[in-house]
């Protein structure tokens, strides 16, 4: 399965996730149910990645952590905040750079609309 397809059913049970729990909980609320609407679709979903630095040829644990990684292809950021800010994009990008991956989905949970919710953010290797 490609990125785009995996991104596709990450959408999918985001909007599930959203019109079945609605907005304004913690984000660790979110995280467990869209990971279950995940593995209900049959895919491969880690939680709570670790994400070593590689510094000077050194490996470096610092304690980041991706809040999922689908397929072991696509990094889900999840956020409940009342407004995105720039670190919240850049994060996502940072992570996608330190774990080689192409296809990071940065979802902010706490808005009226989760369609404007969803942000797409590209590796561009």
């Amino acid at each position: 399965m490609i990125e785009n397809e995996i991104s596709y059913k990450i959408r999918g049970a985001i909007f599930k996730v959203y019109n079945s729990l609605g907005p304004g909980l913690l984000e660790s609320t979110y995280e467990v149910a869209l990971a279950h609407e995940l593995l209900k679709d049959n895919l491969i979903v880690r939680r709570q990645v670790g994400l070593p630095l590689v510094y000077d040829n050194i490996k470096m644990e610092v304690g980041y952590r991706i809040d999922l990684i689908v397929e072991e292809k696509v990094i889900i950021e999840i956020k409940s905040v009342e407004n995105l800010m720039d670190v919240h994009h850049k994060q996502v990008l940072t992570y996608l750079k330190l774990s080689g991956l192409k296809l990071g989905i940065l979802v902010n949970f706490n808005t009226v609309d989760i369609k404007d919710g969803i942000i797409r953010k590209v590796n561009k290797l």
